[in-house]
């Protein structure tokens, strides 16, 4: 059962969907006065009215139709749809699910303005609708879903829903902008429409800009997508603390950029089957923004085993029929990778796209090709198409040639992925980056950082020792590195439980880029606020619900403004606390070791004219019991990942999981023979984690 245990340890490395939130629910603003909607917090205090409606005439349906095409639903006034009044409006002859009465926004409300949307539904039967969102760009359409389950009625056919301050928002350049109700097929009835305007709130102006604290070490930015932008809150936190760097949150994604109807159109015409068509229309909003502002632009992501269409791989475009050949599908990539930037740089040729995800998370935890197959809910959405055709990772070289070939001048160009720091992937990884380096087609490596602090730093995965493992390794290839994706999560659901946990955690995390600061060229997080997280119910990010800095915002800037701060990191194997003073008027070393059965604690203090600083290094002590299984280190009978974890637990933290160690889990006096299989150095390291895992992967036959 030790094994067991441990391996929950690893249990958290989540498989990054990378998505932020594509609803547009989740952008909202807050007034002084505020209520609890679905966990956001949204005006109590009502602002201005700009649309108000009781449907008790005709002409109250000015704004109001089904939604086109298909949709046959007949919208009108009528007695029997009142809550209050005489009438209301009656969506009736649905003939499918997604067929409903619609409100339509642009022509009408104003775009890149945040509103509240409240009214009263009610259905023919036991009706459990959804409120919808729906806009077209350059003739693409997307849909969203704003409030679902609504239970629109309590039985007895007599029940109204109440549906207060729903946020919403459209862009300019969007069109065809609709609120609907969906869901079902009996009738629905609405009456009691109120739309307001979204008061202004005022963000923090005594919080020092974080983008400027760092502007001479590396950029600071953020992700956004278009329905972010309404909300005038998000918006300043944008522009004074992420406005050196934005990535467009979805919509610079394969599944967005590549168009189908205008794909099959092209090949219909021209027997081209090698040209995919490409659009930009949903990027528009962002890019649109980045131009006029001059914010800098990171490219995510052109080749991705998830949200790619898996039409793009196979024959006739048709996903019924047969992946193509590899030389087909390099010249399909070739072809959208090159329309990919052409587009992108005739559209926007005064925008810096100063760097792009060529490839995005190919490889598994452990080092090897994802499998063969689509990406979907069936295989847990690690399957690749891209190795389904060409049988392997080869497709990086073609796709890193390919940009290198294409991109605009000044774009350099990464690989990017989520666990950047478990071992297997890390090795694969570097070997790849190694490879693309020197053909020339490589510019540095993203480590998305979506990281999980959990209840504590001891509980932390990865723990900041293994990050900056994973860092240095990186960074000693000679290839820039960017931080691409960066959360933290705590325990979910916790509130705020654990946000000063967070805040030592991300403070250790500044700490090790300013280390490496000279290597590392950007750091993005995946986010603003807590809410718009794609991770929200782990509140992630160093901004809260209420657009006020958290702890963990606090704990990167605090100090800043103040000479030598104190500092607490996890360096490689070993724990290193420094403290700076000023008060120091002598100059003295001194130089403590002490040896027990179990560990060897060195002590290190030097004290000069302005300055003191005090190292610990702990190491395992080993050669008191014979070996009983070589790499067994938590005593269950088999070597696995467990007595990796297990070994670097008790590096971090003895106390808790050495031998002795508090926890019922920790390293025993035999484990700790066992676990001592690099005979390099003494007693147990890292480098005896390492050996396990090289021997899980096959990579060493043997441990002496």
């Amino acid at each position: 059962m030790r094994g067991k245990n441990f391996k929950k340890l690893i249990a958290g490395v989540m498989s990054a969907a990378m998505t932020l939130s594509a609803s547009a629910s989740a952008v909202h603003a807050v007034a002084p006065a505020q209520i609890q909607l679905n966990g956001i917090t949204t005006a109590s205090s009502e602002g201005k009215v700009v649309y108000e409606c009781g449907f008790e005439s005709e002409a109250d349906l000015e704004h109001w139709s089904n939604r086109g095409g298909d949709d046959k639903t007949v919208v009108a006034i009528s007695k029997d749809a009142a809550k209050s009044g005489e009438s209301g409006l009656s969506a009736t002859e649905r003939g499918d699910t997604w067929h409903g009465p619609a409100f339509r926004m642009d022509g009408f409300l104003e775009p890149d303005t945040q509103y509240y949307f409240s009214c009263s539904v009610r259905g023919e039967w036991y009706t459990n609708t959804t409120l919808s969102f729906q806009f077209s760009v350059d003739g693409d359409t997307s849909y969203s879903n704003l409030k679902q389950n609504i239970q629109a009625t309590s039985g007895g056919g007599n029940g109204w829903a109440e549906i207060k301050n729903v946020p919403i928002s459209y862009s300019e350049g969007m069109e065809g902008v609709y609120v609907y109700f969906e869901g079902g097929q009996e009738s629905i009835f609405i009456d009691d429409v109120k739309i307001t305007e979204a008061p202004r709130v005022e963000i923090e102006s005594d919080q020092p800009s974080l983008s400027e604290i760092y502007k001479d070490k590396f950029k600071i930015g953020t992700a956004l997508s278009p329905e972010d932008m309404s909300s005038q809150p998000f918006m300043d936190l944008l522009q004074k603390h992420f406005g050196e760097s934005i990535t467009v949150g979805n919509q610079m994604k394969p599944d967005y950029v590549l168009n189908k109807a205008k794909t099959l159109a092209y090949f219909e015409e021209t027997g081209d089957d090698e040209t995919p068509q490409i659009s930009f229309s949903q990027a528009k909003p962002v890019l649109n923004y980045a131009r006029k502002y001059g914010i800098p632009v990171r490219v995510h992501t052109l080749v991705w085993h998830s949200q790619t269409p898996e039409w793009f791989f196979k024959e006739d475009y048709d996903e019924k029929k047969d992946y193509v050949s590899p030389d087909k599908m390099k010249k399909r990539m070739e072809n959208y990778i090159k329309s990919y930037f052409t587009t992108l740089t005739e559209l926007y040729p005064d925008v810096n796209f100063y760097a792009c995800d060529v490839v995005n998370e190919a490889w598994t935890d452990d080092g090897k090709p994802r499998e063969a197959g689509h990406c979907s809910q069936s295989n847990n959405y690690g399957a690749s198409d891209w190795v389904a055709v060409f049988g392997d990772n080869s497709f990086i070289d073609y796709a890193f040639e390919y940009a290198r070939q294409y991109a605009p001048k000044g774009c350099k160009l990464y690989y990017n992925d989520y666990n950047e720091y478990m071992t297997g992937k890390l090795d694969a990884v570097c070997e790849m980056a190694e490879r693309l380096k020197k053909a020339g087609n490589i510019d540095g490596i993203g480590m998305q950082s979506h990281l999980d602090v959990r209840q504590s730093l001891d509980a932390a995965f990865p723990s900041l020792g293994m990050y900056e493992s994973a860092l240095k390794k990186y960074t000693s290839l000679g290839l820039d590195v960017q931080i691409t994706e960066l959360d933290a999560t705590v325990q979910e659901h916790s509130g705020d439980k654990y946000f000063d946990v967070q805040a030592k955690y991300y403070k250790g995390l500044f700490d090790l880029y300013e280390k490496y600061a000279d290597k590392i060229s950007a750091v993005i997080f995946w986010g603003i606020t807590d809410p718009k997280s794609w991770r929200a119910s782990q509140n992630p990010l160093i901004f809260d619900k209420d657009f006020m800095a958290k702890p963990a915002f606090k704990s990167i800037v605090d100090g800043k403004t103040a000479s030598d701060p104190v500092r607490t990191t996890i360096a490689g194997d070993n724990k290193v606390t420094t403290t700076t003073t000023t008060s120091a008027t002598t100059t003295t070393t001194t130089t403590t070791t002490t040896t027990t059965e179990e560990k060897k604690t060195t002590t290190t203090t030097t004290t000069t004219d302005d300055k003191t600083t005090s190292t610990t290094t702990t190491t395992i002590v080993t050669g008191q019991l014979p070996v009983t299984l070589a790499g067994d280190a938590n005593c269950d009978g088999q070597i696995d990942m467990g007595d990796a974890v297990l070994i670097m637990q008790s590096l971090a933290n003895p106390n808790k999981y050495g031998v002795g160690g508090t926890d019922e889990h920790c390293l025993t006096v035999q484990g700790r023979e066992n676990a001592d299989v690099d005979k390099t150095s003494e007693g147990v390291t890292s480098n005896d984690a390492l050996r396990i895992q090289e021997y899980l992967l096959g990579k060493i036959k043997s441990f002496f």
